[in-house]
């Protein structure tokens, strides 16, 4: 089972179940609920399982995509369109 989408989509509880009991081979998580993943959850410790930094922008590019990011959506505002990849806390993100 692989997630790079968002960390509640899955039931951590029966991941762990699943991944300990042998029902999935194996997990590869980028994202987790909760998140950050606690020290000594059950994942850090199991030999299926995968978790990355959640990072998945290399050090270099941040600047100028950001910078990019930012450009757009002053743009947008100042012709009064709709801003790009607004944030939605009732969606999570």
């Amino acid at each position: 089972m692989i997630n790079v989408a968002r960390g509640s989509l899955v039931d951590t509880d029966a991941l762990v179940s699943a991944l300990r009991d042998g029902s999935i081979g194996g997990a590869g998580l980028d994202v987790t609920d909760p998140e950050p993943l606690p020290d000594g959850h059950a994942l850090w410790s199991l030999p299926n399982a995968i978790i990355t930094p959640h990072c998945s922008t290399p050090p270099a590019v941040r600047p100028p995509a950001f910078a990019d990011h930012v450009a757009t959506n002053v743009a947008r505002f100042v012709a009064g369109e709709p801003l790009v990849a607004r944030i939605d806390p009732a969606a999570g993100y």
